[in-house]
C-alpha cells in the first residue's frame, strides 16, 4: 500500500487516532469518527447518511475499502473496512458542532498542506519511537535522482532543500534562506555576492557584456532577465569549483539520509558552512558592499548601452551589404 499513516492527537491528549494518508486526503473509519466527535455510532450514522442523501457530497468519490488489521481479543484479524475522506468528516463536523472536530480540521489541513508541498509527510510520533519509515529511503532515491540530473548547481542546492522537514516554497523566509544560500556559495568560489558579481562584470563594452558561462548563441539573443543572474558571469575554473562544493553537499545529503537523520533548513545552513571551511573557503559573514538595487540598475544600463551598439552594428551590416548588392549590380551593367 502507498498509503501513509499519522497519528492526530487533540490538544488535551484525551483523543488519539491513527489517520491514514492517501491521494492527497485522509480517511477515518466510522469508528474513528465516534471517537473524534465523541458522539454515538448512531448519531455519526444518521449525519453521514443525510449527507449523501441531500446531494452534499458522493459516496462514490469519498467512500473507500481499505483492508486493516484490528486487534479482537487475544488475536489480530485483517478486515476490509469503509473509510470516509476528509470532505465527509468535515461536513459530518459542521452538522455535529463539536469542538474536537474544528480541532482536526485545522491538524488535517495544516498535514495536507505539508504532504502537497514535499510529497510526503513525517508522523512526528512514531518517527521518535524509532520505527522504520519509508520517508528516509524515498529521500535517498530523491538525492541521488538529483545527483544524476542535467540542471545547474543551484538548482541542485535548491532540490536539497526542498527535502527539509520544515521547507515551504511559498514562505518568504524559504526564497531568502535560498538567497542566503546562494550567496554563501558565490562568495566561497569567488569572494563576491551575486550583487558584487553583477555589478562589477557587467560591462556593454565586452562580448555577451561579459557573461562569460552563458549559453550563447548569437549577440542579439541576450536578454533583458540575463543580465542580472550572477552565475552567468562565473569563469570556467569558478564553474568547477562550485560544481566540486555542490557535489560534497550532496553526498552529504545522501550520508544523512542514510543514517536516518532529519533535515532542517537551518541544519542545512550550518553543513554548508562546514563543508566550505573544510574546503578552505571563506565564509561570507555580511550582507556585502553592492545592494540589489545597485546591480539591477547597472545591469540595465549596460543592458541598453548593448542593445544600442548591436542595433548600430546591424545599421552598419545592412548597409554594407547594401553597398555590396549595388556593386554587384553595376558590374552586371557594365558587363552587358
Amino acid at each position: 500500500m502507498n498509503s501513509e499513516f499519522l497519528i492526530y492527537q487533540n490538544q488535551t491528549g484525551d483523543i488519539q487516532i491513527d489517520v491514514r494518508l492517501e491521494d492527497e486526503t485522509v480517511w477515518l473509519t466510522q469508528a474513528q469518527i465516534c471517537e473524534l466527535f465523541q458522539k454515538s455510532k448512531s448519531t455519526i450514522s444518521e449525519h453521514t447518511k443525510n449527507v449523501f442523501e441531500e446531494g452534499e457530497l458522493e459516496p462514490e468519490a469519498t467512500v473507500r475499502k481499505f483492508r486493516t488489521v484490528q486487534n479482537e481479543g487475544n488475536r489480530q484479524v485483517e478486515r476490509e473496512l469503509e473509510h470516509y475522506n476528509l470532505d465527509v468528516i468535515i461536513s459530518v463536523g459542521y452538522r455535529v458542532k463539536s469542538p474536537q472536530g474544528t480541532q482536526f480540521r485545522i491538524w488535517a489541513t495544516q498535514r495536507l498542506k505539508e504532504y502537497i508541498t514535499k510529497g510526503f509527510a513525517l508522523n512526528d510520533a512514531r518517527f521518535k519511537k524509532g520505527n522504520s519509515m519509508n520517508y528516509f529511503n524515498e529521500l535517498q532515491e530523491r538525492l541521488r535522482e538529483i545527483r544524476l540530473s542535467e540542471r545547474f548547481f543551484y538548482q541542485k542546492i535548491k532540490d536539497i532543500y526542498t527535502t527539509s522537514i520544515d521547507y515551504d516554497p511559498r514562505d518568504e523566509k524559504s526564497i531568502e534562506f535560498f538567497k542566503v544560500v546562494q550567496n554563501k556559495l558565490l562568495w566561497a568560489i569567488s569572494e563576491q555576492t551575486a550583487a558584487e558579481l553583477v555589478f562589477k562584470r557587467v560591462n556593454s563594452e565586452t562580448p555577451f557584456l561579459g557573461m562569460v558561462s552563458l549559453d550563447k548563441k548569437n549577440p542579439n539573443s541576450i536578454r533583458k532577465s540575463d543580465v542580472i543572474v550572477a552565475k552567468n558571469y562565473l569563469h570556467e575554473d569558478e564553474i568547477k569549483l562550485l560544481g566540486l562544493l555542490v557535489e560534497q553537499y550532496l553526498a552529504f545529503a545522501e550520508t544523512m539520509a542514510q543514517q536516518r537523520v532529519p533535515m532542517y533548513m537551518k541544519d542545512w545552513i550550518a553543513r554548508l558552512d562546514a563543508i566550505l571551511q573544510l574546503n578552505g573557503r571563506e565564509l561570507l559573514t555580511h550582507a556585502g558592499r553592492i545592494s540589489h538595487e545597485m546591480a539591477l540598475k547597472k545591469s540595465e544600463e549596460e543592458y541598453e548601452k548593448y542593445r544600442l551598439t548591436q542595433k548600430k552594428k546591424e545599421k552598419e551590416e545592412s548597409l554594407k551589404e547594401l553597398e555590396e548588392d549595388i556593386k554587384k549590380l553595376e558590374i552586371k551593367k557594365d558587363a552587358k
